[in-house]
């Protein structure tokens, strides 16, 4: 069975013989009250890598997005939502309206319809916070960066991305040749854009293949995140293992990210080749390549068969979209054998279903006749 639903997109797998060693995972402390040295190490890495001035390490991006937006340095008149948003920030958000936040939303990517949103909400207007996905996994499509960065500084907000698709992903000089960028920093850099007045809350999970979170942004920002976090104060840091395995990921990117980078590319361009060749077709080159709906075959019946042709892939229903998708995730680790033969299946599966649709009602026509003959 060819597996092409995980998420390690540059294919980073961390044994622990792999890594630094460590003598103990947690010594049973809040993160308020005690950090390994080692997350502040990782932390100034990620900070440098995305283009921040200062980071902050979680176990996980629900842990960060749970108290970013009660942070004092925060304090929004009003919280605007991309409608795409994946659920994790939106629950943030969500318990910002319990504080008395007003959160509302605004069409997928859409800046004229922020605008509008913004300009009717009156005294809402203090200070708004714009929430967005730096890279949106359901179209593939980039955020607006730079276009969003100008509306909350026309209207003196802030912008929050949550950036865990990007990272590891996108950087810095993309071009016709390397759409993805180089140096892996994420949206911002791939953008050109920087700071004051963004926030990054982004998971190492996935490009990174490291099971914790990072935020980051200024000084500022960020030192009142941890001053006033209660889940700093009620849960504990990063495990020594994730740490390790971050740090890991880090000196890997560094020496070979780009390598990776072009490597993942060549497969997924490779995939987009083959399934235009047999009829079908996906929209952007993120890796993350959900195929376009195939007149008379369901996403549901589409998955199912391409299971029983040995190819594991993703149904789902997109944010962005209306119906069921069926996505393929194509990591570094794939081979261009795996890559042909998702090709080969889709093919066969869309070649099938043609024929069934073809096939006269009743079966074969020439038994119809003899059987009328007789």
């Amino acid at each position: 069975m060819l597996d092409f639903t995980s998420s390690l997109y540059l294919g980073l797998r961390h044994a622990s013989s792999d890594l630094r060693p460590w003598s103990h995972l947690t010594v049973g402390k809040p993160a308020a009250l005690w950090a390994p040295p080692a997350s502040r190490t990782v932390a100034e890495q990620l900070a440098a890598l995305v283009g921040c001035e200062r980071a902050s390490l979680g176990p996980s991006t629900l842990h960060l997005f749970w108290d970013l937006f009660a942070s004092p340095e925060m304090s929004p008149g009003a919280i605007f939502v991309d409608a795409a948003t994946y659920p994790i920030a939106r629950w943030g958000t969500e318990r910002a309206a319990l504080r008395g936040i007003p959160v509302r939303t605004f069409p997928h990517h859409d800046v004229g319809g922020l605008i509008r949103r913004l300009r009717r909400s009156g005294p809402a207007l203090r200070r708004p916070i714009v929430v967005a996905d730096g890279l949106c996994p359901g179209c593939g499509g980039a955020a607006p960066v730079r276009e969003l960065l100008g509306v909350v500084r026309r209207f003196g907000g802030t912008l929050v991305l949550d950036d865990t698709q990007a990272l590891g992903i996108a950087g810095q000089h993309a071009s016709a040749e390397m759409p993805y960028g180089v140096g892996g920093g994420g949206s911002l850099c791939r953008a050109g854009a920087g700071m004051p007045d963004v926030v990054l809350v982004s998971s190492l999970a996935k490009g990174f293949g490291a099971p914790l979170a990072v935020l980051a942004g200024t000084r500022r920002v960020v030192g009142g995140f941890e001053t006033t976090s209660q889940t700093r104060v009620h849960c504990s840091p990063p495990s020594m293992a994730s740490l390790a395995a971050a740090e890991r990921a880090l000196a890997i990117n560094g020496r070979s990210g780009d390598h990776l980078r072009r490597r993942l590319l060549s497969l997924v361009l490779r995939f987009r080749h083959g399934i235009a060749q047999v009829g079908a077709g996906t929209r952007d080159l993120f890796p993350v390549q959900t195929l376009d709906p195939i007149p008379g075959l369901d996403p549901f019946a589409l998955s199912q068969e391409l299971f029983g042709r040995g190819i594991r892939t993703v149904l789902h229903r997109p944010r962005c979209g209306s119906g069921a998708r069926v996505s393929l995730l194509i990591t570094a680790l794939h081979g261009t054998s795996a890559i042909d033969a998702a090709v080969e299946a889709i093919g066969a599966t869309i070649t099938a279903r043609r024929a069934a649709v073809s096939r006269p009602l009743g079966g074969d026509r020439s038994e119809h006749a003899r059987s009328h003959t007789a």
